[in-house]
């Protein structure tokens, strides 16, 4: 499986060389109060940058509050083994008596 990944990982690569190549005319992106000029590709990159970092942002406060409960989850998990283990000990399975 690990070659496959490579060999996937190496064409999407040539993939995207080959696309950055053939995008190097200029463009003009227009901002309120900036303009900025380059290759498209460097645009494109930038673009992608920017939508993963906000992406990112956004998803940071769901993590946080999800690793917050399953802390608070392990801690009452925890506290009801001990409660079970000094409470009573845990049953035997039967036993049965050899036949003889």
């Amino acid at each position: 499986m690990k070659f496959v990944s490579t060999i996937a990982g190496c064409l999407l690569f040539v993939f995207f060389f080959f696309f950055a190549l053939k995008n190097t005319h200029q463009v003009d992106l227009i901002l309120p109060g900036y303009q900025l000029q380059g290759p498209l590709v460097l645009m494109l990159l930038g673009a992608f940058i920017a939508g993963a970092f906000l992406g990112i942002l956004a998803v940071t406060p769901t993590v946080f509050r999800h690793r917050r409960e399953s802390s608070q989850h392990k801690d009452t998990i925890q506290a009801l083994q001990n409660a079970a283990g000094t409470a009573a000990a845990a049953p035997q399975p039967d036993s049965v008596a050899p036949r003889g």
